[in-house]
């Protein structure tokens, strides 16, 4: 092959083709049409030249041209960084939002269930005994209770206390979907432990204690968990009412909804990890590090009931099926 016949012969489409790339945005439909005939010549002739003569400039040159034609026929990619920045300003916070009254119950349940026992630990004391002995009872609550957050180095315990609850949500939201009841056991299950040791803490004078050391990070890390079990259950009573939906497509929908949710709570438990492993053990005044609890935790739910309300009612339904790309098409 003859390099520069070749290249005198389809010139004029290169250039063409390049003038059309430049102004993809503010095409016609005719030049659409002449948009990607050229881009598919011009990618015929690279794939000629690449085989019979590799001509390293005009080759990187043709690759260039074909590569961004291709974005205007393919359509244009939306950035990583606008993915990321919709997913927490508008899909995590509207599913957040749109299944509030499932956590909100799931919270509301596991309190009471909590403080419940709570109560009966702390007033009975046959049940205490029945608990440990009373040298294991007055080693929790004179030392392990308190020495539990500070006995590793603060990085690690944060990085520690991230994965287990992070565990905990995922445990909590996938088995929804098996008819709710394991979601359920699992709320049982963390309040239960809460309960139990705040009885006992408060049955032996430590009742401040407890709240001053579970307050700072439980208040963002529960409600972390209560989303996951809310949005879990949720699943699971789709699988039994879908609502007038096929079952398998409402399914389909509240499990995409439901990974959004799980993505961004591996933010939300990295900030309560983060609190539980800083703050809670190291900062010694009680109000500061409970203060600290509590602006976290308004700070998100003002989050949730702010931009995903915003979100919700403009239409953001939290599904994270693919969205298609803008393509030209021809009028």
């Amino acid at each position: 092959m003859d390099l520069d016949v070749f290249v005198a012969t389809h010139r004029d489409d290169w250039k063409r083709l390049e003038q059309l790339v430049r102004r993809r945005r503010r095409l016609t439909g005719a030049e659409v049409d002449e948009l990607v005939d050229l881009y598919q010549r011009t990618a015929t002739h690279l794939s000629v030249l690449r085989s019979d003569h590799p001509d390293p400039a005009l080759v990187g040159w043709l690759s260039g041209l074909v590569a961004r034609a291709r974005a205007g026929v393919a359509g244009a990619q939306t950035p990583a960084w606008r993915e990321v920045t919709r997913f927490f300003t508008r899909t995590f916070p509207a599913t957040v939002y749109r299944t509030r009254w499932w956590w909100l119950a799931a919270a509301v349940g596991t309190v009471l269930f909590s403080t419940g026992l709570g109560v009966w630990v702390a007033q009975n004391p046959d049940v205490q005994a029945a608990l440990g002995t009373p040298e294991e009872i007055r080693q929790l609550v004179e030392h392990d209770f308190a020495n539990y957050y500070v006995e590793n180095p603060a990085a690690s315990f944060a990085s520690q206390v991230w994965a287990n609850n992070v565990r905990a949500a995922a445990l909590a939201l996938i088995l929804g979907v098996f008819l709710c009841l394991p979601t359920v056991m699992v709320l049982a299950v963390n309040g239960a432990n809460v309960g139990l040791q705040g009885g006992l803490m408060f049955a032996h004078g430590k009742g401040d204690v407890f709240f001053g050391l579970i307050l700072p990070h439980g208040l963002l890390e529960l409600t972390a968990v209560f989303i996951a079990a809310g949005v879990g259950i949720k699943l699971g009573w789709t699988v039994i009412d879908p609502g007038g939906r096929p079952r398998a497509q409402a399914l389909a929908e509240e499990a995409r909804a439901a990974m959004a949710v799980a993505l961004g709570l591996v933010v939300v438990l990295a900030v309560a990890g983060l609190i539980e492993g800083f703050v809670t053990g190291w900062v010694h005044v009680t109000w500061l590090r409970v203060g600290i609890g509590v602006l976290a935790e308004v700070l998100f739910l003002g989050y949730v009931f702010t931009l995903g309300r915003r979100a919700a009612r403009a239409g953001e339904h939290g599904d994270l099926v693919e969205r298609p790309d803008t393509a030209p098409v021809a009028a």
